[in-house]
């Protein structure tokens, strides 16, 4: 039987032989055979989730180490050559651990009072009940045994609303569930059901006192309702305590968010005004604002504009929080030139009409932060031909096992 070598790992975790071949769940020097088999190779690990393979959380946790990082080296290195972005030097990844990631997004659905909760099976609508999961922060993965009763208990209302009667009386429920490691513990939002009564209100409170949460909000439609918050939850970023708004974007590591922040002090540092646009809740202001230092933080959601701004006026840093749609209402370049640097960090799809205004600006320094390689290497090529050079590349892997890479990027326009 013939035996085909994978050579690579394609950018949606399929090990890729030479004559084209792909075959999932493979490593680099794994063995295809004809009937489709893997022979394991040199760098084929066992998975350390039980999950693994019916979970669409993970795509690679097959891959050892030195093979997971050349994933994600070359997912960023292979979009930058494709655009000829001429990157002048691309730096080691940097990986996350196991047990990092501070923030998850799940699913919980019931069917006869039984409830799972957990990701989505891999290109089906099908849930993996979560057992264990390696990558999430371990005081995540405790709430989830306990939020299963309570859910069931809150489906079950949702069906006496309903006015059916019986042991049976409970609705088929849905429900998304945002959990997030804050600096008070855990958040927990959960999106998709109601609860009526003194009875479900008085479930909730002794489930958040049991668990020690930080915040329960439900959201049954018409935006987050607090119901449990002993004290205002927030985030630090730079040793600034920000308030946190339930469902805030945050990064997904507290390691990935320290990597990619050292990249903009390193890059930034001796700017005297920088505006930071997408800025969030302040994670680059805050680390970019000091004595020398003067950041613009401009945002479009409301809540994190209020966040940042509040911190920024409580802890006395220079930062200007500024509201502002930067997909509809991009900064000009006569506003940009203000500036001696730029950093933006916008979400998946890119910041295309804001780069071009960048482009036309006299602005000499931008670094671009960036949670998806293809957006970001359409957007850097504008940068590249409106005269930056690309000077340095970083890859960061926060989503451990993941195909989602991250980068942190310097562009630089000579005199």
């Amino acid at each position: 039987m013939e035996k085909e070598p994978i050579i690579r790992i394609a950018a949606k975790g399929d090990g890729v032989t030479a004559s084209g071949r792909f075959a999932w769940g493979a490593a680099p020097g794994d063995l295809l055979l004809e009937d489709g088999t893997i022979e394991p190779g040199p760098h084929h690990v066992t998975p350390p989730c039980r999950h693994f393979g019916r979970c669409g959380g993970c795509q690679l946790q097959q891959l050892d180490e030195e093979s997971l990082a050349q994933f994600v080296e070359a997912r960023v290195s292979n979009a930058s050559s494709a655009h000829e972005l001429g990157a002048q030097h691309i730096a080691p990844p940097h990986l996350s651990p196991p047990g990092s990631r501070r923030r998850a997004s799940l699913r919980a659905e019931s069917s006869q009072g039984r409830v799972v909760i957990g990701f989505r099976e891999a290109a089906s609508h099908r849930l993996v009940e979560l057992a264990e999961c390696p990558v999430l922060r371990p005081e995540l993965v405790a709430v989830i045994g306990p939020l299963r009763k309570l859910l069931i208990t809150l489906g079950q209302g949702q069906g006496q609303g309903k006015g059916k009667k019986g042991k049976h009386a409970h609705a088929r429920m849905a429900a998304d569930i945002e959990l997030t490691l804050t600096d008070q513990g855990v958040d927990l939002g959960i999106k998709g059901l109601s609860a009526e009564g003194l009875a479900l209100t008085e479930a909730m409170l002794d489930f958040s006192r049991q668990n020690a949460l930080a915040r329960l909000t439900l959201d049954a439609g018409y935006g987050p309702d607090t119901v449990w918050e002993p004290e205002p939850v927030t985030i630090t970023l730079s040793g600034v305590a920000v308030p946190f708004p339930p469902g805030s974007f945050l990064q997904a590591t507290e390691d990935g968010e320290a990597a990619l922040v050292a990249a903009a002090r390193e890059w930034l540092g001796d700017c005297a005004t920088v505006a930071d646009l997408f800025s969030g809740l302040g994670t680059f202001a805050f680390a970019l604002a000091g004595p020398g230092t003067k950041v613009l933080a401009a945002e479009a959601a409301r809540d994190a504009h209020l966040a940042c701004k509040a911190a920024a006026g409580i802890k006395g840093r220079p930062v200007h929080a500024l509201h502002r749609d930067l997909f509809r209402n991009p900064l000009l370049a006569e506003e940009l030139n203000r500036f001696a640097a730029v950093l933006l960090d916008p979400p998946r799809a890119g910041a295309r009409e804001q780069v071009e205004r960048i482009a036309e600006s006299t602005v000499a320094r931008v670094v671009y932060i960036s949670c998806n390689p293809s957006s970001w290497a359409r957007d850097a090529a504008l940068l590249v031909e409106a005269g930056f050079e690309l000077k340095e590349l970083r890859p960061v892997g926060q989503f451990r096992w993941s195909t989602h890479v991250e980068l942190a990027s310097l562009f630089v326009r000579e005199d």
